[in-house]
């Protein structure tokens, strides 16, 4: 809520989008409805996990996993994709909860999740949510083995010839499961239309990068599994975004899978109940300068500086007399304020269904999230 704009990490941010000239001009070619599609994207996501922390606080969840200052790495991926049913599928870890959402989830079902009511995408029996019919396969509780599921998928496309893409996310600590490796090297000689998405917000559970890792970073993995990979600003929406097109085009055109590398931060706990331990691991510095590169207040900043009016999509013309950044400052308020009300609809839809949707017990039997 406090938080400033860097002038330095902004300028930071504008370069990262120069550096390579492919991923430069697919920002360049962003229209006004995908530059702020993105916007609502880690709005909507940043606002789930306040909606989610707000519960916990008032005592409504015991704890909740939250993708807090780690949006970017999930929101530029997902809209590289073909979102519709048939298109492709994403297989989220339970931080990126925002991929549900903008693979067509409706908020409600995933605070319904939460709250294990009948009418919730598993029934009230698990909260690995997904639906199956939006591309969203339900995560693991062993986190690397989704990365094994998602080939099956890439394998079937391929099999079938159809022109579909499978992703998956992997956190660093995550990056230690044999099965993950199992499935870069299958995925590699297959040469799968699979894009594997590695996160590494610096800790495992409570387990520091240093700790578990001893290269300085993943730089290297992709040669090593003879795979394309394209290292990101984690916190950088548009750099993430670009990337995954390249990536994602890539696998369309038979050229095999690819890794994005993204580099990020998990701005809490491991989940809301271990948050005073998470700030007691990191230093309050390491904290402070991650702050600053806050996902969704660097690219409010940047759309502000573009120099020109946005539009939303069937909006009428903007004034050209209107200076462009408080236009489009004015166009994100009122973007913030119709996200603001879509939480807090679903917040109570979901809130109804715990008094009167409670489940039953039974098999699984036509969940959305297993298919």
């Amino acid at each position: 809520m406090n938080w400033e704009a860097d002038a330095r990490l902004l300028d930071s941010f504008r370069m990262t989008l120069s550096k390579e000239p492919e991923r430069a001009s697919i920002v360049q070619g962003l229209n006004d409805s995908a530059l702020l599609g993105l916007y609502r994207g880690l709005l909507r996501f940043r606002l789930h996990d306040i909606a989610l922390k707000r519960w916990v606080k008032r005592g409504v969840i015991s704890k909740a996993w939250l993708g807090t200052g780690e949006e970017a790495v999930t929101v530029g991926v997902v809209h590289a994709l073909r979102r519709r049913p048939g298109g492709d599928i994403v297989a989220p870890m339970i931080r990126n909860a925002g991929a549900c959402c903008e693979m067509g989830m409706p908020m409600a079902a995933l605070l319904r999740s939460y709250l294990g009511t009948a009418d919730a995408p598993t029934r009230g029996r698990d909260l690995h949510l997904g639906d199956f019919s939006r591309g969203v396969v339900a995560p693991i509780s062993m986190v690397g083995s989704v990365s094994t599921v998602v080939n099956g998928y890439a394998l079937a496309f391929t099999r079938r010839s159809e022109d579909r893409v499978a992703v998956t996310w992997i956190g660093d600590g995550s990056t230690k499961s044999g099965e993950v490796h199992e499935a870069f090297n299958f995925a590699a000689v297959q040469r799968l239309p699979v894009v594997f998405v590695i996160q590494n917000n610096q800790v495992a559970l409570g387990t520091r990068l240093r700790q578990h890792h001893r290269a300085e970073d993943f730089q290297g993995w992709g040669a090593a599994y003879g795979m394309a990979a394209h290292t990101v600003d984690g916190n950088n929406v548009l750099d993430v975004h670009a990337a995954a097109v390249g990536a994602v085009e890539a696998c369309r055109e038979g050229r095999g899978p690819a890794m994005i590398l993204a580099e990020t931060f998990r701005m809490g706990g491991h989940a809301t109940h271990d948050e005073r331990e998470a700030r007691e691991m990191m230093s309050p510095e390491m904290f402070r300068e991650w702050g600053r590169r806050d996902p969704v207040g660097m690219y409010e900043e940047y759309i502000v500086g573009l120099g020109r009016p946005l539009v939303m999509e069937g909006d009428h013309p903007a004034n050209p007399a209107a200076d462009p950044g408080e236009w489009n400052r004015s166009l994100m308020r009122t973007i913030e304020e119709e996200t603001l009300q879509e939480v807090d609809t679903a917040e109570q839809e979901a809130l109804r269904s715990r008094d009167r949707s409670v489940p039953q017990a039974g098999p699984y039997e036509d969940l959305e999230c297993y298919g």
